[in-house]
């Protein structure tokens, strides 16, 4: 951290939500709300998937890795905003900034590996069922996961020390409301293109190699599924990849939109409006997606509520 010496600016401004300055107690509001929400059934789902043994599988290990994830995202940064929303100054230090960086971007890019582990999963569970519990055992699900927060971990290292070894010596004016990359870089004193390059490709690598290796699943997915004899069978299998698919689908589609798009397409509003999808609505609408409309998942539900409420009060 000997960088932090070497500028001129001491804390950023966020400026993200300027625009709308009569609105920020109602964003405050509805965004606290949404908040409060998401972290309640992002609990709700690793408490039962804890809790309740017939939920002790590979698919629902990831689900509440994913959940945990998610809550660790959504903390790094939406508590900030809510405080900013109803503060007269929206600053953060300089350490600060380049703290939440990391910490956003080693959850984001796990993320991306996560979602293509849980690709895997289902490629298993479709294509190898009578070998998913030995492919599958939870050695090999611990190692999933500790190689996609080591790709993570390197990755966030990585583009926060080239972001924050630029200079910054005149504005420190986020025109975002969390300290992304881009609104970052827009303020840095000078960059080279050699940086940009790198952490452009940096952002490609982990957006592109994860979504390939899903891709790669769900084709042998879909050619295992077209041979199953009965429609039934099909529809069953059709279903529980839905639920990843969706998630993929939005999880790299806004990721995509915000990271891999040239320079001369940089917009700060496009950006703060994306950003606030990906980080309150998402996380909101993945859990509902993943486990709130799976049967197997309100099942267990049911039960660990029921035996809770079972239970001899003492």
């Amino acid at each position: 951290m000997e960088w932090v010496n070497e500028t001129m600016v001491r804390e950023f401004v966020f400026l993200g939500f300027s625009p709308l300055a009569g609105l920020q107690r109602l964003l405050f509001v509805v965004f606290l709300l949404l908040y409060l929400f998401t972290l309640g059934t992002n609990a709700i789902i690793i408490s039962t998937i804890v809790l309740d043994r017939a939920l002790h599988t590979p698919m629902y290990f990831f689900l509440a890795i994913l959940s945990f994830s998610e809550t660790c995202y959504t903390f790094v940064i939406v508590p900030k905003m809510l405080v900013d929303l109803l503060a007269q100054k929206k600053t953060i230090s300089f350490l600060g900034c380049a703290i939440q960086m990391f910490t956003f971007l080693f959850l984001g890019c796990s993320h991306s590996f996560l979602l293509a582990a849980m690709g895997y999963d289902r490629y298993v569970a479709i294509c190898n069922p009578l070998r998913y519990t030995m492919l599958m055992r939870h050695g090999v699900c611990v190692g999933l996961v500790a190689a996609a927060c080591a790709c993570g971990f390197t990755v966030a290292q990585i583009i926060t020390s080239l972001v924050f070894h630029l200079p910054f010596h005149s504005s420190n004016q986020l025109h975002h409301f969390f300290c992304d990359i881009s609104p970052v870089l827009q303020v840095a004193s000078h960059h080279t293109h050699f940086n940009q390059i790198i952490i452009f490709m940096l952002c490609a690598l982990v957006l592109v190699i994860p979504l390939l290796l899903i891709l790669v699943s769900y084709i042998c997915i879909l050619s295992s599924i077209l041979q199953f004899p009965s429609i039934l069978g099909r529809h069953k299998a059709f279903s529980t990849c839905a639920s990843h698919l969706i998630v993929v689908t939005v999880h790299y589609g806004c990721a995509s939109f915000i990271y891999l798009r040239p320079k001369s397409n940089y917009s700060s509003s496009q950006d703060a409006l994306i950003s606030v999808s990906y980080t309150i609505l998402t996380p909101l609408f993945n859990p509902m997606i993943y486990s709130l409309r799976n049967k197997e998942f309100k099942s267990a539900l049911h039960r660990v509520v029921g035996t809770k409420l079972s239970m001899p009060q003492h």
